[in-house]
C-alpha cells in the first residue's frame, strides 16, 4: 500500500504559530506532528509516502527530503492553493497509483492530528469505496459526524455519532468522475454511503486534533507527561 499525508491547510486557527510554519511541521514533545505518522507508516513497513503541500509547501519538502533518514520514499504534490481534502487526493491520485499503475487501495492521514492508533489494524485491500476510523467527539465537535452500525457500515445519520478522525482508507474509484479543483470530501463520502460503500471502525484510545495553539499545548504536556 501507499499513504498520502494531508499538509496542505493554512492553519488559520493556530495562527499566529503557522504564519511562518506549515502546521505539520509544529513540534510537541520535541518532534515535528508529521514525523510521529511517518514513524508509524515505517513500522507498518509502508514505505511509499505522498504529501500534499500548499501554504509554505517549500518548507515541508525542506524539513523532510525525500524521506530516506525515515526509512521512507517521500514524493510530494505541490498545489497552487489548497484544494480541499478530496481536491487534494484527486490532484494526487497519479502518484498514489500501485506497482503497475494498478487502482490500488490507499491510506490517507490528517497531517494535523495526533493519535494511537495502529494503523496495522486498517484494511489493506477494499471490495467498496472507503473505510474510516471513527473516534469519541471532542469537546470542540460534540454533534459528530457519521454512525457506525453494528454491522460494521458507516451512515450519515443515526444515534450515538462519532467524529471522523482523519485517518481512512480509499479506492481511487471513490473520486471516479470528480473534477479536479477544490473538492470537499464528506459529499464524496456521503454519497457512498447512501450505496452502503462506506465501512468503519470505532476508535477509543488518544487522538487529539490539534485545530488552536491551546491543544497543541495540552498535548505537549500528556506527551512530555508520558516520557
Amino acid at each position: 500500500m501507499k499513504a498520502m499525508i494531508l499538509a496542505a491547510g493554512r492553519g488559520e486557527r493556530m495562527r499566529p504559530l503557522t504564519d511562518n510554519l506549515p502546521k505539520p511541521l509544529l513540534k510537541v514533545a520535541g518532534k515535528m506532528l508529521i514525523e510521529y505518522h511517518l514513524e508509524k507508516l515505517k513500522a507498518l513497513q509502508i514505505t511509499e509516502v505522498v504529501i500534499n503541500h500548499a501554504w509554505l509547501g517549500e518548507k515541508i519538502e525542506q524539513a523532510l527530503g525525500n524521506g530516506s533518514r525515515y526509512g521512507l520514499n517521500i514524493t510530494y504534490s505541490a498545489e497552487p492553493e489548497a484544494l480541499e481534502t478530496a481536491g487534494g487526493i484527486l490532484n494526487a491520485l497519479p502518484l498514489l497509483r500501485g506497482v503497475n499503475n494498478e487502482a490500488d487501495a490507499f491510506i490517507v492521514i490528517n497531517g494535523d492530528i495526533y493519535c494511537d492508533y495502529d494503523f496495522s489494524k486498517l484494511p489493506s485491500s477494499l471490495s467498496n469505496m472507503a473505510h474510516l476510523v471513527l473516534v469519541n467527539n471532542p469537546q470542540h465537535h460534540p454533534e459528530g459526524d457519521f454512525t457506525l452500525t453494528t454491522s460494521g457500515e458507516i451512515e450519515q445519520e443515526g444515534q450515538n455519532k462519532q467524529t471522523f478522525s482523519g485517518i481512512g482508507v480509499y479506492h481511487p474509484d471513490l473520486f471516479k468522475g470528480c473534477q479536479k479543483g477544490k473538492l470537499a470530501l464528506a459529499p464524496i463520502l456521503r454519497k457512498a454511503m447512501e450505496q452502503h460503500q462506506v465501512t468503519g471502525e470505532s476508535y477509543q484510545g488518544v487522538w487529539h486534533d490539534i485545530g488552536t495553539p491551546e491543544r497543541l499545548n495540552e498535548l505537549d504536556l500528556y506527551l512530555k507527561d508520558r516520557c
